[in-house]
């Protein structure tokens, strides 16, 4: 008869060579504590990387960034150019005036042809006509109204424009 022989192995008895500790029970143990390391580098990249990056961000913003800038650097003034004369327009004034208005208009050296000049005379109608006389005989008044159409043909004329000149400017 042949006689059975059975191995009955506790924790502390140690594995054959080549063999595994504790059997096949005790893999997933192994493993458990091989992915632990791994957990606690995660953990550790997840809490570093930001930290670094605000302390890069901050440094840059002390250190490097352009100085007296707190945003976008602004654009330079665009050079004079050419003077446009426009031909003068009568313009009706409140009370059954008028208003003959002459314009020049200061270009840029960016500008290569003349402009239309049509929109010009819009928009100086736009802002002088329906006044009183006394609004536009007042140089304060009219001094605000040249500088009102001067910021409406620069943005109108897409920066070709930058200043205006009344070269007639006769009331009745």
């Amino acid at each position: 008869m042949p006689i059975e022989q059975r191995v009955v192995s506790g924790p502390k008895i140690a594995p054959k060579i080549g063999g595994k500790i504790g059997g096949a029970s005790s893999a997933p143990a192994a493993e458990a504590e091989a992915s632990e390391p791994k957990r606690s580098k995660k953990k550790l990249v997840l809490l570093v990387v930001p930290v670094v990056l605000v302390a890069l961000g901050a440094a840059w913003f002390f250190l490097l960034r352009p100085s007296g800038a707190a945003g976008p650097e602004a654009e330079p003034k665009p050079e004079p150019g050419e003077v446009l004369a426009v031909d003068p327009v009568s313009l009706n004034l409140a009370g059954g005036h008028y208003l003959r208005l002459g314009i020049a208009l200061q270009l840029t050296t960016e500008v290569t042809e003349a402009p239309d000049t049509s929109r010009a005379i819009d928009h100086a109608i736009s802002v002088f006509s329906g006044r009183t006389v006394e609004d536009v005989s007042n140089p304060k008044t009219r001094e605000k109204l040249r500088d009102q159409l001067a910021k409406e043909l620069a943005t109108v004329y897409e920066g070709e424009v930058m200043g205006v000149y009344l070269t007639n400017y006769v009331t009745q």
